[in-house]
């Protein structure tokens, strides 16, 4: 039930009995190091002790090397989540150069190239429903997929900043092992990690895996404490020599009390700049938010003639959510606390998102030149229905105020639910038109609908929006290719033109150019890429004229226009010496040469290298840039000046089987601003540890 904290020890007690089994029945003792990988998981990236991947498909859904996608393309793998400590979603934001965070409280906004990132994957289904508001756990993921840009051919709907496609844990081992993490961190952070892998028949044929984790934690700002239980597990099986199948379930239950969705004061009534201690929280400890998210998904793939396969795989998640949280606005009194209004709001929501995706791969070749084409479809579908409550009060004195009891007296108002689906057709191809030139290409047929109980307002549908996708690359030795693109993706509209007709969706146009390197067999990626986004259809309103519900009218005018480039290196440079480093730089601006979207670091750089000075020890260190990004005119403006954050990490084997590892995260106590609006602003993290205590069986 939702809001109830967990014990990790009553989660799925007979799974955990049924695989201990097999922990007792083994003599020798196995290193996850060593983990034995099917064929339908090759591309999985646990144990290869790799920055970088020899494969990924969230571009094209074709298996593809980086150097051979024609887009800009970013791996977060295992080696990486683990040796950065990379535990949330607001993390791997963190560490994709290029984009900025511009928190809200416990909100998560996030933008990159000049766009906001409004979806992201899982598995390659779209999810759109909490993008702002996830807190996920990176426990259960093997790797994090991004391609940079529009990626409309296997997404539809979105914005052309980025997508993130988040790449789940399979059972792939052949043997029972696991491993069981200890993590003690700042502020009083606490967590517990349970990963188990093992064969569940004879022939190993059917193999199963489970994952779970237990978090309590606090934060650098007062009166926040966060409560996290997961449970995830799967089944793997080969039941025949052409067919496998994957099945598997998601349970997470997050508490988190002292919750907040919006930010500190900026300014005095005065004028003059606040400047609170980073520990400052103008929310209340008898604030929460709570998320209950319950999943199930699986899989199928099935080797139709040779290596024509096809793929199903499905998914349907339920979240819950209750709040109740705090928001101020006004203009505060530095002498008495006074001049400040709050707005009390909770509600009990219910998301339900459901996925299908299935798909033909069909290879082939043609004058000894190969060739392959995927052709398929997806379904999308998600609602939501809440019941809320809101009401607003003055502050006298804002460093006093405890208001508990201004909700209760208010009755909850049951909302009216919302639906929207989204149903496309995609058809992609790779062709070798010789020896060194490939041809990567397809198009995508979407319709978008959307309707509300809501008799006031209209449903909406977009049908047979194209999305194209083209892009040539040519090998230009064993080592180096050079790649064009083009793709776009599309954003429906909720304003009408002068006919009353909703205005046609705004549509991100990508172009995208560049140079890719891979070296030591694929050890090593470099990439070099020079990019332009053109938005069109942006809704304008006309000046004057109004429609029949007192509504302004708009025309379609050109959008934004964005355009830079990146740079970029992953892998391993030596036998002991791993890094990755990625460079973005973008300016963007509107029709009127005006920048947009000035919350947005222009240039951002990551840097981390890990070096094994022995057997038994890692040191890694890196650097975080990002540039000025500002907002506000006049009085209202405020500004954060470039910064440098730099990040810390050792890790030593006490034995064959046990580690430690040391993360130090904004080294030098860099006091910084993670979010800025008008009138507002919003700290990021000071310095902070983490200690991690990992024991592999």
């Amino acid at each position: 039930m939702i809001g109830k904290r967990i014990n990790i020890r009553h989660l799925s007690l007979a799974t955990i009995l049924v695989l201990s089994t097999k922990l007792f029945a083994q003599d020798e003792v196995i290193s996850l190091d060593t983990i034995s990988v099917i064929e339908n998981n090759s591309n999985v990236t646990q144990g290869t002790d790799s920055y970088t991947t020899d494969y990924m498909n969230t571009s094209t859904k074709l298996d593809l090397s980086i150097k051979d996608t024609p887009q800009t393309i970013t791996v977060i793998t295992s080696k990486e989540i683990e040796d950065k400590n990379i535990t949330s979603y607001k993390d791997v934001l963190s560490n994709i150069a290029g984009v900025t965070l511009n928190n809200r409280g416990t909100n998560v906004v996030s933008a990159a190239r000049g766009f906001d990132i409004t979806y992201y994957k899982v598995d390659g289904s779209p999810s759109y429903s909490t993008t702002s508001q996830n807190d996920f756990d990176m426990a259960i993921y093997d790797r994090v997929e991004v391609v940079k840009g529009a990626n409309g051919l296997m997404t539809g709907q979105g914005d052309p900043s980025l997508s993130m496609n988040f790449i789940r844990k399979h059972a792939n081992s052949k043997k029972f092992e696991g491993s069981l993490t200890l993590d003690a961190g700042s502020w009083d952070s606490y967590s517990q990690t349970i990963d188990m892998s093992t064969p569940l028949t004879q022939d190993k044929k059917v193999r199963g895996r489970v994952v779970l984790k237990n978090e309590n934690s606090k934060d650098f700002y007062d009166n926040f404490d966060k409560d996290n239980t997961l449970f995830y597990g799967i089944i793997d099986a080969d039941l025949s020599d052409e067919t496998s199948v994957s099945i598997g379930t998601f349970y997470d239950n997050m508490y988190r009390g002292g919750a907040w969705f919006w930010a500190l004061p900026a300014f005095y009534s005065d004028g003059t700049r606040t400047d609170f201690p980073r520990s400052t929280s103008l929310t209340k400890d008898w604030a929460y938010w709570d998320m209950e998210t319950k999943e199930v998904f699986g899989n199928i793939k099935h080797y139709i003639y040779d290596d024509i396969t096809f793929n199903l795989s499905s998914s349907f998640r339920r979240i819950y959510e209750r709040t109740h949280t705090l928001r101020f606005t006004g203009s505060l009194n530095k002498v008495n606390g006074s001049g400040m209004n709050v707005s009390q709001y909770a509600d009990h929501v219910t998301y339900d998102e459901m996925n299908l995706d299935s798909y033909f791969d069909v290879p082939f070749n043609v004058l000894n030149l190969s060739q392959e084409i995927i052709a398929g479809g997806t379904y999308n579908k998600s609602k939501d229905s809440d019941e809320y409550r809101q009401a607003f009060e003055s502050v006298s004195n804002l460093f006093d105020y405890d208001g508990k009891a201004l909700l209760t007296n208010t009755a909850y108002t049951t909302g009216f639910p919302e639906e929207t689906e989204q149903i496309g057709i995609y058809l992609v191809g790779r062709f070798s038109l010789t020896q060194r030139l490939n041809l990567i290409t397809g198009a995508r047929l979407s319709t978008w609908k959307y309707h509300s109980d809501d008799k006031t307002v209209e449903d909406r549908e977009f049908k047979n929006e194209l999305t194209p996708y083209a892009g040539l690359v040519y090998e230009l030795d064993d080592n180096h290719s050079l790649f064009v693109s083009y793709t776009d993706i599309f954003k429906t509209q909720r304003v009408k033109d002068i006919n009353e007709k909703y205005l046609d969706p705004i549509v991100g146009k990508n172009y995208e150019t560049g140079i890719k390197g891979e070296y030591f067999d694929g050890k090593l990626n470099t990439s070099f890429s020079l990019f332009k986004i053109i938005q069109d259809n942006v809704p304008q309103v006309i000046d004057g004229v109004t429609l029949s519900d007192g509504s302004y009218a708009y025309e379609a005018k050109k959008g934004v226009e964005s355009k830079g480039y990146e740079v970029s290196l992953a892998g391993e440079l030596t036998d002991k010496l791993d890094t990755t480093f990625s460079l973005a730089k973008f300016e963007a601006k509107d029709a009127k040469n005006e920048k947009v979207n000035t919350k947005q670091s222009r240039a951002t750089a990551n840097l981390f290298t890990n070096y094994k000075l022995n057997k038994d020890l890692d040191v890694g260190a890196g650097l975080k840039y990002y540039s000025k990004y500002y907002t506000g005119t006049g009085n209202s403006y405020i500004e954060q000046k470039d910064y440098l954050l730099a990040n810390t990490m050792m890790k030593y084997k006490l034995d064959k089987n046990t580690s430690v590892q040391l993360n130090v995260n904004n080294l030098f106590d860099k006091k910084y601003y993670e979010g800025i609006g008008n009138y507002w602003m919003v700290y990021g993290e000071p310095r902070n540890f983490n200690v991690s205590v990992k024991y592999n069986f």
